[in-house]
């Protein structure tokens, strides 16, 4: 059986929330309704009442919660609203990308977001489209000085390439040759000469003894390198690279945007234009590598064992090595078509739930609205009974025999409060994934033909949570969120492909 799923709930109430009424208690009530009614355990909760927005990210308590996450303690954060998490859009970042590195979720009561749906988790691609566009305002300011200070011979940061070393003041500095590396560097370009092999060329230096600036082995991949950079030869190109957002990879800029400086040389020319053409001769002559095969249901197709089936050697049938079960892809491909066609065509399960959820979400919010308007009533009495203590018009014992009862009910009201606030969002919730689901299923039966591979692709791992082989039929489960009152089955479709 699977284990329920573990959380935490995050309080963060301004003193200012506090004075409206807002308490800590009420909004970890709200929570806890919350995950109650979707089934997850509460394993712990983090307080930081009244704390200032600017120091969430180091306060004892996140620093707490992003070590839970980390070690697994926890796989989801419950919290009011988005503001409660965190108040600026990089803080809001740095949560959504350690959460989504974690496989962990975040749900925001007020706004509806449950990253544990196919709705939600288009919040971490709207979150990680923010990311990528603060990323590039501030690479392309970065940018704009980069070929000004390249044309003027200036560095750009970093370290020197090897053979080579900065000399001088901050602001001053200029490329001179490391002696010790530059002689490393023109072995390099004689054994490749007379051997005119990357791997060789790095074996040999290898077992000699001459290593990296790091310490490292010599590759082909490091050879090539040093061998094909114009700086060897005495042209340091620059502004010639940009990043792709991942520290260990980058991609080259077009050509007319490179900037060339004279540098010194560490072979002559005639050398490095000899060690360039057999480089380029022997990559022409090298077959290409083909096109990676991506299928569109990789992943989610399952033997009835219970092991992963997969697509082998190019031959378009899945295959479970375990059982030795096989079923062609076009067939799964084709079953999985016409079982959404009829999922949406011929079922009615889901509109009804969406139905039913409409008339009890307009019962919550009625029954919401008058809690809320017999709260206010009741504070409001409270209110004018300690003032009439304070103005000494009534005794102690009066004051108590008629404020008790009071406190009481609102108490009480506080509580109904917090768990229609849950219910709300809980049922905003499905809806809103529900809602999602049947639009992209309509786009993958109606668009199908026309659709890129990237985009149908997108849309299966919305809506489909499992495909299954039995030996005569394939099974698929939807990912919509059916109602409690509904078959635990609405989603789930099956077609007997042996016959077909």
């Amino acid at each position: 059986m699977e284990s329920k799923k573990s959380v935490g709930i995050w309080i963060r109430v301004s003193t200012e929330d506090q004075a409206q009424g807002e308490s800590p208690q009420h909004h970890e009530q709200r929570a806890r309704w919350y995950c109650e009614a979707k089934g997850w355990t509460v394993a712990t909760v983090y307080h930081l009442e009244a704390v200032s927005g600017k120091s969430v990210m180091e306060h004892p308590e996140a620093k707490r919660m992003q070590k839970d996450i980390k070690e697994g303690f926890i796989t989801g954060l419950v919290f009011s609203k988005l503001a409660r998490l965190a108040r600026s859009t990089k803080e809001l970042l740095a949560f959504s990308e350690y959460f989504q590195e974690h496989n962990a979720d975040l749900i925001s009561l007020q706004e509806s977001i449950d990253t544990s749906t196919p709705a939600g988790r288009l919040f971490y691609t709207i979150i990680a489209a923010m990311a990528q566009w603060e990323r590039e305002e501030i690479a392309s300011r970065v940018a704009a000085s980069v070929p000004v200070r390249a044309k003027m011979g200036k560095t750009l940061g970093g370290t020197a390439q090897y053979g080579y070393r900065w000399e001088g003041e901050k602001n001053a500095k200029r490329l001179v040759i490391h002696e010790e590396e530059a002689a490393v560097r023109r072995l390099m370009f004689e054994i490749f000469l007379q051997c005119k092999r990357k791997k060789t060329t790095a074996k040999e230096l290898n077992k000699r003894g001459l290593l990296t600036r790091n310490g490292s082995k010599w590759t082909d991949n490091s050879v090539d390198r040093l061998l094909r950079d114009p700086m060897a030869k005495g042209m340091r190109r620059a502004n010639y690279t940009k990043s792709t957002g991942n520290k260990k990879h980058w991609e080259l800029k077009p050509q007319d945007e490179w900037v060339f400086v004279d540098c010194p040389a560490i072979v002559s020319e005639d050398i490095w234009d000899k060690c360039n053409n057999y480089l380029n001769a022997q990559a022409q002559n090298r077959k290409p590598l083909g096109r990676k095969t991506i299928f569109l249901l990789a992943g989610f197709v399952t033997c009835h064992c219970g092991r992963k089936m997969y697509i082998y050697h190019n031959h378009p049938v899945y295959s479970c090595r375990q059982c030795k079960n096989r079923v062609p892809m076009d067939v799964v491909d084709n079953a999985f078509h016409q079982m959404l066609e009829e999922y949406l065509l011929t079922d009615g399960d889901v509109a009804k739930y969406l139905a039913q959820s409409e008339r009890l979400m307009a019962e919550k919010q009625a029954l919401l609205a008058n809690s809320l308007a017999e709260s206010k009533k009741l504070k409001r009495q409270m209110e004018d009974l300690e003032d009439m203590r304070l103005k000494r018009e009534i005794t102690s014992d009066r004051f108590l025999v008629r404020y008790k009862p009071i406190e009481e009910q609102v108490a009480g009201l506080d509580t109904t409060i917090a768990e229609l606030e849950a219910a709300i969002a809980s049922i905003n919730v499905q809806r809103m994934s529900s809602d999602l689901v049947m639009q992209e299923a309509k786009k993958l039966h109606e668009q199908w033909p026309t659709l890129q591979f990237e985009q149908r692709r997108t849309i299966v791992e919305t809506i489909t949570e499992s495909i299954v082989v039995e030996k005569d039929e394939v099974t698929v489960c939807f990912s919509h969120l059916p109602a409690p009152h509904l078959s635990e089955n609405a989603g789930t479709r099956r077609r007997d492909y042996r016959g077909s």
